[in-house]
């Protein structure tokens, strides 16, 4: 079924939303999912080519749309597409800070680089995204979403880099809605549990490991893309005016039992 199947169409009509790593996976999905509800969207992505191929799906649903190709870890380069946005379609009232990297790594073996560049994609960037556009979010009492992860708040085997990024994303997000809720803006998170088709669990999950872990999941399924734009869509939305400071977690219940089952079906895989 369609998001306007649960929510009306013009849910989101005359809004801007800007969405880092845009062009793909969880986080073009949240932009369609907005484009549907009458949201214009401005995507930034490390690829034109991807973000010109997103513009395009967007731009079917209805929406105006703006791209901008940087690396959200260069704050000059990703503050002049949030001032690119606000030039084209007008101030950000969505930000949605979903740039992030991944890949499955154990501790001993995983380089200071490649902990540092998450750190910097998911963490770093999420800072650089909000501070660029806290003054459009101010004229619009606007509101952050913040794409978290079950690593933000229980371990996970070969996962401690995402880990650390995640959960400095929640306190990231948790101290902006303490401090700039005096300026009407909302901040929350979303953490998504194993979606289907996204690069990330493609890398964690190839193969039969899908099956494996899917078992574990109390509702015997991976999560759709479509299912963390609606959660997106409603703390977008005046349904959500009262929350702030709030880890929205969206896992279909894998987060219950504990991470033991994962982890033991990662290491398998490793070895």
């Amino acid at each position: 079924m369609a998001i306007t199947d649960y929510f009306n169409k013009d849910l989101l009509k005359d809004k801007v939303a800007f969405i880092t790593g845009g062009g793909s996976g969880i986080n073009l999905g949240i932009g369609k999912s907005f484009a549907a509800l009458g949201a214009d969207i401005a995507i930034c992505g490390r690829t034109q080519e991807k973000l010109d191929g997103a513009a395009e799906e967007l731009k079917a649903l209805g929406a105006r749309v703006y791209t901008h190709a940087c690396d959200v870890r260069e704050y000059d380069n990703l503050a002049e597409g949030i001032q690119g946005c606000e030039q084209a379609l007008g101030p950000i009232d969505i930000l949605v800070c979903g740039a992030a990297g991944n890949f499955p790594a154990p501790a001993e073996a995983l380089s200071p680089n490649g902990f540092r560049s998450v750190m910097d994609i998911d963490l770093l960037g999420s800072f650089h995204a909000c501070h660029a556009a806290v003054d459009q979010l101010k004229k619009t009492k606007g509101c952050i979403i913040f794409i978290s992860a079950g690593q933000a708040y229980q371990p996970y085997a070969l996962q401690c880099h995402v880990g650390a990024a995640k959960a400095g994303i929640d306190n990231l997000m948790q101290n902006l809605a303490l401090e700039w809720g005096a300026h009407g803006i909302r901040a929350n998170s979303i953490a998504p549990g194993p979606i289907d088709d996204t690069e990330g669990m493609k890398r964690l999950a190839p193969g039969d490991t899908k099956a494996k872990i899917e078992k574990v999941v109390p509702l015997g399924r991976f999560g759709t893309v479509d299912e963390i734009g609606q959660a997106a869509a409603f703390l977008a939305s005046p349904l959500a005016q009262y929350v702030t400071g709030t880890l929205l977690v969206v896992d279909g219940g894998m987060g219950l039992p504990g991470s033991g089952v994962f982890t033991n079906v990662l290491m398998q895989e490793l070895h």
